[in-house]
């Protein structure tokens, strides 16, 4: 599977999460993001490509990776939430992962959109989902060795 078109333009996003809790999500063809809110899942489409970056291996860890470590594309089933005990009930997304290597980011940063010539280009990582161009996602992808069309 390469990441594709569908009948409306895709977009392509960045999502942010430790590298643990993305092998979890990728394993089970998910994505969950910003602790679990059903807004920013809201605002994806079918087709939309997405990569996540990990700034560290375990959740709240201090083990800095700084990596992209998943890459796929948004499936057109609506987002959902999923009782996991406790009242916790997080809301994710179904996602077609591709077949992709960690990539680290530090050989991107000059080179991607978002990022290049930014003091602080780690600033939008802070908000957990957002908007990135086309060119970005295929840089991403390409470090990943992903296959994309």
């Amino acid at each position: 599977m390469s990441l594709g078109s569908s009948t409306l333009p895709s977009q392509n996003w960045i999502a942010v999460a430790s590298a643990e809790h993305v092998r979890l999500g990728r394993a089970q063809g998910f994505m969950q993001v910003c602790h679990g809110k059903a807004a920013p899942l809201r605002r994806m489409h079918a087709g939309d490509r997405v990569a996540y970056y990990s700034p560290s291996t375990t959740f709240r860890g201090k083990d800095r990776l700084q990596a992209f470590t998943a890459i796929g594309q948004v499936r057109a089933e609506a987002p959902y939430a999923v009782d996991m005990g406790g009242g916790f009930c997080p809301f994710r997304r179904n996602v077609d992962w591709l077949v992709a290597r960690e990539a680290p980011i530090q050989p991107l940063v000059e080179q991607l959109d978002f990022s290049a010539g930014r003091r602080n280009w780690g600033y939008p990582l802070r908000f957990g989902l957002f908007g990135v161009s086309a060119g970005d996602m295929d840089r991403i992808a390409q470090a990943m060795g992903a296959l994309l069309r």
